[in-house]
């Protein structure tokens, strides 16, 4: 640990506005192995860049997710579509789970949904995919230790054919800003991480609307389809799923401030 004085850390980043400045100055002079590159860091998140790509990692679910620049960052309510899609894999016969994490940027929801599926002893087939290549390498390396494969490519297009109607759990983490509401995004969001991982078109809900078009194809009879939306999306993307065949329903955390839309293939299709 370097000599530095943390007080000194402390003041400069509550000065930016940085509201858990206390935790963010001990994280940072951990990672630093000087005081001229704990400067730097200070220097470089006081100017915006995320926290978690000047560290290189992120915490979600008790998990340390490698994450880097032009990787998004997993939000901690996203969590709760985590939980979610643990309590559908429980449910149900057999002892394996086809898990598929689309729009995956590091991988940090399938990791968190396979490892705690895990502790349940089910034990999880996990593909991925994300359009960015740089979150395509990110979640290669997260995923690596689960033997998942990573595929770089627009949505359902990269995944192989054989998935198609053998998938139990659909996480599909899209973007749901609206795109008039990106410029009131915090700057380290909409200055450090990709645009497309933010903008969910006019309404928010484009991508759920593709996403939508196809999940009942790759869906499992009884698997499910899971995204995040706004609590004043939700009622509409119920709406999308269910107009693509899919029974759908809400589940919210209030203490997540976190809304979950989910839509199930009936067994019988």
């Amino acid at each position: 640990m370097i000599e530095i004085d943390l007080d000194t850390v402390v003041t400069a980043l509550r000065g930016a506005g940085c509201v858990f400045a206390e935790e963010e100055a001990a994280l940072l002079t951990g990672a630093a192995s000087s005081p001229a590159e704990l400067e730097l860091l200070v220097a470089q998140r006081i100017s915006g860049i995320p926290l978690e790509h000047l560290l290189g990692w992120a915490e979600f679910r008790g998990l340390r997710v490698a994450v880097g620049p032009g990787v998004f960052v997993p939000r901690q309510r996203t969590g709760f579509l985590v939980e979610q899609a643990v309590r559908l894999g429980r449910s149900g016969s057999g002892g394996t789970r086809v898990v598929v994490d689309l729009c995956c940027g590091c991988g940090a929801l399938g990791l968190a949904a396979a490892t705690e599926l895990a502790r349940n002893g089910i034990r999880v087939h996990l593909t991925a995919s994300d359009i960015e290549p740089a979150a395509v390498a990110c979640a290669r390396r997260n995923l690596a230790p689960l033997s998942a494969h990573v595929y770089q490519g627009d949505l359902f297009d990269p995944l192989p054919a054989a998935l198609a109607g053998h998938v139990d759990i659909l996480i599909a983490n899209t973007p749901y800003v609206p795109t008039p509401m990106i410029a009131r995004m915090p700057p380290e969001a909409r200055d450090h991480e990709p645009r497309y991982a933010l903008d969910g078109g006019p309404d928010g809900l484009d991508i759920v609307r593709r996403v939508a078009t196809e999940a009942a194809a790759w869906l499992a009879p009884g698997g499910s389809v899971l995204v995040e939306s706004s609590e004043e999306q939700a009622d509409s993307a119920m709406e999308i799923f269910a107009r693509h065949g899919l029974t759908a329903f809400v589940r919210e955390s209030e203490a997540l401030y976190a809304t979950a839309v989910i839509g199930m293939r009936r067994r019988d299709l």
